[in-house]
């Protein structure tokens, strides 16, 4: 008996790149996928709609970013494409590096996007995922999007609190306690418990351990700086 995939329909691809030397390159190693047929091939949002219209497929594989035709390109060529073939998985290759941007592109309901400084070989991870109808992230844009996380979350703690709450709420979190906090700034003991307690309503807190676990989440300090025990009120 032969093999499933022998017999199966291929899966028809169209590719979409505004740069021939990487459309080239792109169209050599999906050729190579076990079960794929590129039907189609475009350099802008205009060419590829009008692509797809001529030639079903299964699968689009495009640049974010394609100047030149009338459909425009980046989100807006995304969003024309979600509402006009709803039912074919889409990939979108980038170079972006905002992460907002790229939030906007997965929220859009791409089924794969992967950055052009990922590996190579994850197209086809992402190309697989794609077609199971779920959505694959690559690992460059999910480092950006964390990143950029980690400092709205951090930012939001520096409008919360003043500087010398935040000062205090740092240290304490670090390990430090109210008393050796109190010697190390040079304040009175009742005032660094007062700016520590003052900090943890602003930040809604109730405990120690709630104070510990936000300070990582929002990126006051690494996990590793956590103390391993603590006496409350120390």
């Amino acid at each position: 008996m032969r093999d499933t995939a022998e017999v199966s329909t291929p899966v028809r691809a169209i590719i979409a790149d505004d740069h021939p030397l990487v459309l080239l390159a792109i169209e050599n190693l999906m050729s190579g996928y076990p079960n794929m047929e590129i039907v189609g091939r475009a350099a802008d949002a205009t060419e590829l709609f009008a692509e797809i219209d001529r030639s079903s497929c299964d699968l689009v594989l495009m640049d974010l970013y394609m100047p030149g035709g009338s459909d425009g390109s980046g989100l807006e060529a995304v969003r024309q494409f979600k509402t006009r073939y709803p039912d074919i998985a889409l990939v979108v290759l980038t170079m972006e590096t905002e992460a907002a941007e790229l939030q906007k592109v997965i929220s859009l309901g791409v089924e794969g996007l992967v950055s052009k400084r990922d590996r190579i070989d994850l197209i086809h991870v992402a190309v697989i995922t794609a077609l199971a109808r779920e959505c694959y992230v690559g690992p460059a844009v999910r480092a950006l999007i964390a990143d950029a996380t980690a400092i709205q979350r951090l930012d939001y703690v520096r409008k919360v609190l003043s500087r010398r709450e935040l000062e205090v709420f740092t240290q304490y979190a670090s390990g430090y306690g109210v008393t050796e906090i109190a010697a190390r700034l040079e304040r009175s003991v009742k005032t660094i418990s007062a700016q520590k307690c003052t900090a943890m309503r602003k930040l809604a807190l109730r405990s120690d351990a709630e104070l510990f676990r936000f300070a990582v989440e929002y990126g006051v300090i690494p996990e590793e700086r956590i103390p391993k025990r603590r006496c409350a009120g120390q």
